[in-house]
């Protein structure tokens, strides 16, 4: 492989004339030349997903089955239409919850929102019941259909009959909600359930999350929940070891989903709960299990409350980067769950928006943590809202029997990543003839670059954030090979702007990224 020599720069022409459907060519002189260095490979890329909670538990047992595979098709698909249009955004990578029983409880789970609570498989009795989650248990399958091969099984909350307080939320503190008599059956009943919903259902679960955002108390009694120590989750992590090897699982064990990425690289204002990639998996620490043969050599964490001011989201990924590289260079690091919760200048979590405004906020965020963060993976929280919140990829009724669905500009923007970038490809870094460095673009032109390991492709993901400003690119052939054919697909404002496929007749053509819209360029060779 030769390494693509920097091109001439060319002023940017900064108010270039948009084309009418954002993909065709430009006369202009004046463009952006990319390319990708393939040979300073920066991480393998593993899934992009999102998780089946929780109105999936309603949706996928009682509606019409037409609406479940629109949603399925919409969520999992990678076909494409009689135009070549995307049919769906192409989700890689599936998160299945193992509830805690709350929703047998009912209303003495005193978690008010009946769609918040999560179905056990587990009895009173200690017996199991494999009718549960019925819903969750239809998407699986269907996800796994249309060819997901990345299932990661979380828990929110133990089972509540092993829990201190007899509830799938925790009475504050520091500390588990699980009793300590009851690590072991808990590590038993993951194990079962796994080895049983493989069995059952067919499908491999690859990974096994055993506690979620351990950072925050989870007393508000607004979901299932529950806190851990660092201590703790190192022992809860080594009993299930020992069960999943003893059922002969493959299924690997992610840690720890941290609440906030700096929890990853830090102790902050939790002592006992931060500084995970360290506590887990350097030598140096009391609660070291990075040798345990089934712990995954990745350190996963949450997205949330890091994303603005941008200077600040770039600042917290550069040190997430670095804290990872002291402890272990080789250790990955997997952002698994993030949907629009903080409110600022910029975005308020509340209120539905299917626009632009909050695809473009998704997908500068998915930018840099792919980007700066390196990470291997991006998950959105969920994939089914029936919520007025910027919580969802698809929006629903909240109704538990049927009800109207649409999609949105995230769903279509998130595709623009995950539709194209496919398990095992990596990120390259790109080469723009501008000079402008990825720390320095968060209002312009951001613009990530990927390859499978033939190189049989190039992909460049293109996020335009700029209110005004058309830019004008030129991609450029890779090892200067002619491409067999040049593809974009655009996400922008307009309605038809999901993921619309425009052909391009020749890699020499200059491609407008129109204001405010998300572009993926595929060079096929």
């Amino acid at each position: 492989m030769k390494i693509l020599g920097l091109i001439i720069s060319f002023l940017l022409l900064a108010h270039a004339c948009e084309k009418e459907n954002g993909g065709n060519n430009n006369t202009s002189d004046n463009y952006i030349s990319l390319s990708l260095n393939l040979n300073d490979k920066k991480q393998q890329i593993q899934s992009f997903g999102a998780s089946d909670a929780w109105s999936i538990q309603f949706v996928g047992k009682n509606w019409p089955l037409e609406k479940r595979e629109q949603i399925a098709e919409l969520l999992f698909s990678t076909d494409t239409d009689e135009n070549q249009n995307p049919k769906g955004i192409g989700l890689s990578g599936w998160r299945f919850n193992i509830g805690g029983g709350s929703a047998e409880q009912g209303v003495a789970s005193e978690i008010g929102d009946e769609w918040r609570r999560a179905e056990c498989f587990l009895n009173p009795d200690g017996t199991y019941n494999w009718s549960k989650q019925e819903g969750q248990r239809w998407f699986l399958k269907s996800a796994t259909a249309y060819g997901v091969n990345h299932i990661t099984a979380f828990v929110n909350s133990p089972p509540v009959h092993y829990t201190k307080n007899g509830k799938a939320w925790s009475g504050g503190g520091n500390s588990t909600n699980l009793s300590g008599e009851n690590y072991s059956a808990f590590a038993q009943f993951l194990a079962t359930v796994i080895d049983e919903v493989e069995t059952r259902e067919q499908v491999g679960i690859d990974y096994v999350s055993p506690v979620n955002e351990p950072q925050w108390d989870w007393d508000n009694k607004g979901q299932e929940g529950s806190p851990y120590t660092n201590s703790e989750i190192a022992d809860v992590t080594k009993r299930l070891s020992s069960q999943l090897i003893n059922k002969g699982l493959d299924t690997k064990i992610e840690l720890a989903d941290a609440a906030h990425i700096s929890y990853i690289y830090q102790y902050g204002d939790k002592p006992e709960r931060g500084n995970q990639a360290f506590e887990f998996f350097s030598t140096d620490s009391d609660n070291y299990i990075g040798d345990l043969p089934n712990v995954a050599h990745k350190i996963s964490g949450h997205s949330y409350y890091s994303t603005y001011p941008p200077d600040n989201m770039i600042d917290q990924r550069q040190q997430l980067a670095n804290g990872i590289l002291a402890v272990d260079p080789n250790l990955e690091f997997w952002q698994s769950e993030y949907c629009i919760l903080e409110g600022n200048d910029e975005i308020n979590g509340n209120g539905r928006d299917l626009g632009i405004n909050s695809a473009l906020y998704l997908a500068r965020l998915m930018h840099y943590d792919l980007t700066v963060a390196n990470s291997s993976t991006w998950y959105w929280w969920l994939a089914v809202s029936p919520y007025d919140y910027k919580d969802g990829l698809v929006y629903i009724d909240k109704n538990k029997t049927n009800g109207n669905l649409t999609d949105s500009k995230l769903l279509w923007a998130m595709g623009n990543f995950s539709r194209f970038i496919r398990p095992g490809m990596g990120r390259y870094n790109v080469i723009r003839s501008d000079n402008n460095l990825n720390e320095s673009v968060y209002s312009g032109l951001m613009v990530s670059g990927y390859a499978p390991e033939d190189q049989s492709q190039g992909i460049f993901v293109l996020v335009n954030y700029s209110e005004t400003v058309n830019y004008p690119v030129k991609v450029k052939t890779i090892d200067n090979r002619i491409p067999k054919s040049v593809k974009s697909y655009i996400t922008s404002a307009k309605s038809a702007d999901n993921l619309r496929f425009a052909d391009i007749s020749n890699a020499d053509e200059v491609i407008t990224i129109p204001a405010r819209s998300v572009v993926t360029i595929i060079l096929d060779f």
